[in-house]
């Protein structure tokens, strides 16, 4: 693509790419039915006769990622949080997790009382293999928090052997992952557990909420009973049998970090539409990716053909461009309109933050080549009503920036 200095040719983009998904209209007339009803617990002191909205929601992800659990909670971290716990860490032990990921991925950990390790990341943003193993051996760590970041698929068939190898639990942060797949088989359903969101931002949009998902009877029982069940866990429906719950009732205590019936509700009916979101997402996503790869300095982060991932986002990097000319690109995109996020800022901002930035982690900084990734890495977000015309806007904005940014006198 051809930049052009003439900055009244360069268009401002007419689509907020922050702007989520309506919720359907069955969404909505469910969600006021329920208001009425005043019944937004997700539980009742009768167990009713059918199935509340959030153990309706259960049933139905334990069944589309191929688990035999699902427990419904507040937050994606929460969903993390509850499944280090009822997985087996416990205060001080190593638990290794991928350095390109988000802050509550981490936080998880810390909220277990666990050690968060930085496995250092590839060129593709993946987790690097080598190191995976290099600090497996090194830490003893008896579990992996593998996170999906971004929606990029890590080689799951190799992360699975190594944690075989070495004894380690593997739980997925799958945040940006549903309805994505691995070489064919769900994400999520590789590890004990698979951690799910439903925020504004994510695949489907209940404001706030997470799912775990497991095929393990005690993680399950523990989870039901750390998120706020009491002993109320029969009125779930993709739960073990009662005697998995004996086992746990009287030595697990209650965090009250449920999934409210209101935001089962409003994320029900978007489960019938996830697939057309993720046409939409991934042909967007395509058109991009081809524009974007055509300008001089931009690389976009290569993808494995076995990964079926959702196009949710796009990341470029900028590694040819010093700190310095990454913020002029990022301020020009932002005056037309295009709101990219940048992982080497100097400090937090927004939702955007890197390993070195965690100062609760000790010793921060201790993934320098993940560092040096992060520092040119942009990402921008991809709703589904990208069009073909949005697509052009935003490679010819950034085509300019970065002509901008490397011709500056």
């Amino acid at each position: 693509m051809t930049p052009t200095d003439d900055q009244a040719a360069v268009p401002t983009l007419d689509l907020d790419l922050t702007s989520p998904e309506p919720i359907p209209e069955a969404g909505i007339a469910k969600a006021l039915d329920l208001m009425r009803s005043g019944r937004l617990f997700r539980y009742g002191e009768t167990a009713p006769g059918q199935l509340s909205p959030a153990a309706d929601l259960e049933q139905k992800f334990a069944t589309a990622i191929g688990r035999r659990y699902a427990i419904g909670v507040n937050s994606c971290g929460a969903a993390l949080f509850l499944a280090l716990r009822a997985s087996g860490v416990a205060p001080g032990d190593h638990v290794l997790v991928n350095g390109f990921t988000l802050a509550p991925v981490p936080g998880a950990i810390a909220h277990a009382g666990g050690v968060p390790v930085i496995v250092e990341i590839d060129h593709r943003c993946m987790i690097d293999l080598d190191d995976l193993e290099r600090q497996a051996a090194a830490t003893g760590a008896k579990t992996l928090l593998l996170s999906h970041m971004r929606g990029h698929i890590s080689n799951l068939d190799e992360v699975m052997t190594i944690a075989t190898r070495h004894g380690i639990n593997v739980i997925e942060d799958c945040a940006h992952t549903l309805g994505a797949n691995w070489a064919g088989r769900p994400t999520g359903s590789f590890g004990v557990a698979g951690c799910f969101s439903l925020q504004t931002f994510k695949h489907i949009n209940a404001g706030e909420g997470g799912i775990i998902v497991t095929d393990d009877a005690d993680l399950a029982a523990q989870a039901i009973i750390l998120s706020g069940s009491y002993m109320l866990y029969p009125q779930h429906a993709a739960r073990p049998d009662e005697e998995a719950f004996e086992k746990w009732r009287a030595v697990t205590p209650n965090f009250s970090l449920r999934l409210s019936a209101l935001a089962a509700t409003v994320a029900l009916p978007q489960l019938d539409e996830l697939d057309e979101r993720i046409r939409k997402m991934n042909h967007a996503y395509e058109r991009l990716a081809a524009e974007l790869s055509a300008i001089d300095g931009v690389e976009v982060i290569e993808r494995d053909p076995r990964e079926e991932f959702v196009g949710s986002s796009l990341q470029l990097r900028l590694p040819s461009l010093d700190s310095g000319q990454i913020a002029a690109i990022i301020d020009f995109c932002r005056s037309h309109k295009l709101d990219l996020k940048w992982f080497g800022q100097e400090r937090m901002e927004g939702f955007t933050s890197r390993p070195a930035q965690w100062k609760y982690i000790t010793p921060s900084g201790q993934a320098p080549r993940t560092e040096e990734i992060l520092r040119s890495l942009c990402d921008m977000r991809i709703p589904p009503s990208m069009t073909a015309d949005h697509c052009r806007q935003i490679a010819t904005i950034i085509a300019a920036a970065v002509h901008n940014a490397t011709h500056q006198e």
